[in-house]
């Protein structure tokens, strides 16, 4: 099979948004919707738990880590629930969790109640992420997947830039508020996509495995059908030896995105550079998006889009060390969204094309699980960096060559055709 990709069609982005089946336009609005109702609340939450509520440190950092670690661990069920049972059923009921989750957030007081709060947000997470991505890789087809995947990155930047632009006007009046009004997104959204969002078919492999259990087949005579499907179905997916290659190279992406957290905002040290260092970065996007993918559509195979994209995310660490400030750290965020740009809509792309349309959303589920590992231990390194060299060279330096070295990594597993469907 050609790794060529294809070129996204020209017009802006609500234009081109609706070249596609009105599904795939909800999967838009999904993706919107969501990170504004959590972007909303979320960057404000350590504030109120501290300030607000006057918990301890170790407190507030035990529910922001219970809600990380509920939804990263448990992307891989997610994703395979989503592939046995259907893409619908998990967006909605992720949906309807986080809006439990979130409302519960506007009334909790001990702590008890806030952990499972977050638990419930977390969990929300992975059970919608995969199959969102699934449900748009399948509906979008294997020719406009990548331009459906540029936009779909143009809406979740959107979402990132607007959240926590409304949730710094809510959270003025009070914190219950912001959790509120994010709940109510969350309700709207999960009512709409059970009217309107199609039903698909679960995956091939789950509708033969639901045939073979049905009565008077064969297959439900033998005792633990289900459950040998089941082992099945992850074996096949854990057994894919490439994409645990792609997987643990392509960590080092998220790791650097996430630095825009992390070592920009410490270097930064001012609230408002911090807020400016997203703005940067969620404009880039939105500007550049669907423009970066054309080009890479017309010139360069998928392949070379994914290495040029790390390339570009690691040499952008260096961009503080040649213009020292405020300039070089916005720079800096501005060429990891160009580098990002460049790299999502053919990482999503190459995940279905490893994954050999069987069990997607579980390969996708998969790969958050591996990445999100990958970011907490990233995150681990890069502050203990920080605290070893202080503001040297050196972390700057380090960034970039785990970049270059991802960018190696996945070049050695394209020139070996591995890659390919």
């Amino acid at each position: 099979m050609s790794t060529e990709v294809s070129t996204p069609a020209k017009g802006g982005i609500w234009r081109q948004s609706r070249t596609f089946e009105p599904a795939v336009r909800l999967l838009f609005l999904n993706q919107l919707t969501i990170n504004l109702g959590f972007y909303m609340l979320m960057p404000y939450l350590a504030a109120h738990l501290s300030d607000g509520l006057g918990m301890a440190a170790w407190a507030v950092g035990l529910v922001l880590g219970v809600r990380n670690l509920s939804q990263q661990g448990m992307f891989l069920i997610g994703g395979a629930l989503a592939d046995r049972l259907g893409f619908k059923p998990l967006i909605v009921a992720g949906c309807a969790l986080r809006t439990v989750g979130f409302g519960a957030l506007a009334f909790a007081q001990s702590l008890p109640v806030l952990i499972a709060a977050s638990v419930a947000t977390g969990l929300a997470g992975a059970l919608f992420n995969p199959a969102v991505r699934a449900y748009l890789a399948a509906e979008a087809g294997e020719r406009r997947r990548v331009e459906a995947f540029a936009l779909f990155n143009t809406y979740y930047q959107a979402g990132i830039l607007l959240g926590p632009l409304v949730g710094v006007a809510l959270t003025g009046v009070s914190f219950r508020l912001t959790c509120t009004v994010a709940a109510v997104l969350f309700a709207v959204l999960t009512l709409v996509q059970l009217w309107h969002l199609p039903v698909r078919e679960k995956t091939a492999e789950a509708a033969a495995e639901g045939r073979a259990a049905e009565p008077g087949a064969e297959a439900a005579a033998e005792p633990g059908t289900e459950q040998a499907a089941g082992r099945g179905q992850f074996r096949t997916v854990l057994a894919n030896r490439v994409f645990w290659l792609f997987s643990l190279a392509m960590t080092g992406s998220y790791v650097l995105s996430f630095q825009v957290y992390l070592a920009l905002p410490l270097a930064a040290d001012s609230t408002a550079v911090t807020t400016a260092l997203f703005v940067v970065s969620a404009l880039v996007a939105l500007a550049g998006q669907l423009r970066i993918t054309a080009w890479c559509g017309r010139r360069l195979s998928r392949e070379r889009c994914l290495v040029l994209g790390l390339v570009l995310m690691g040499t952008a660490f260096l961009l503080p060390v040649a213009v020292p400030g405020v300039v070089g750290l916005l720079l800096c965020s501005a060429a990891l969204a160009v580098g990002n740009a460049v790299l999502y809509p053919y990482e999503m792309d190459t995940v279905v094309a490893l994954a050999g349309g069987r069990w997607v959303a579980t390969h996708y589920g998969l790969y958050n699980t591996v990445c999100g590992i990958g970011i907490t231990l990233g995150n681990l390194g890069t502050g203990v960096l920080l605290d070893v060299t202080g503001w040297s060279v050196t972390p700057w330096l380090v960034l970039c060559g785990v970049g270059l070295g991802c960018a190696a990594a996945v070049g050695a597993l394209a020139r070996g055709g591995r890659l390919r469907a």
